[in-house]
């Protein structure tokens, strides 16, 4: 599964250290599978986060412990709200091979 929130943040510097902490309790627990936070090349102002989870589930339980609702989940709260946040993953590739995961929806 995939987390994916993009933002325009009005104090970038302060923005980069939050989203660096929610990163790091993201990937510390178990089945989250690692994150990424950049900034647009074309619009600077913009900025995504990304998060790779194994399952649902993980990605569920990785918002429960209260460090996570205290820095994370307000963070998350302020991404923009014109598109879902929230993916599966259908195809995943490394090394110029791609291996096709089941639906989760099916």
């Amino acid at each position: 599964m995939l987390l994916v929130c993009r933002f325009v943040p009005t104090d970038p510097a302060a923005f980069q250290e939050r989203a660096q902490r929610a990163l790091e309790l993201l990937t510390a627990a178990p089945g989250c599978d690692g994150g990424e936070l950049g900034r647009s090349v074309d619009e600077p102002e913009q900025w995504v986060l990304t998060a790779r989870f194994a399952t649902v589930d993980a990605y569920r339980r990785a918002l429960s412990p209260f460090p996570v609702r205290e820095h994370v989940v307000p963070l998350l709260s302020e991404a923009l709200a014109d598109s879902s946040s929230t993916y599966e993953t259908l195809v995943s590739a490394t090394n110029g091979e791609a291996t096709t995961h089941p639906s989760l929806l099916a």
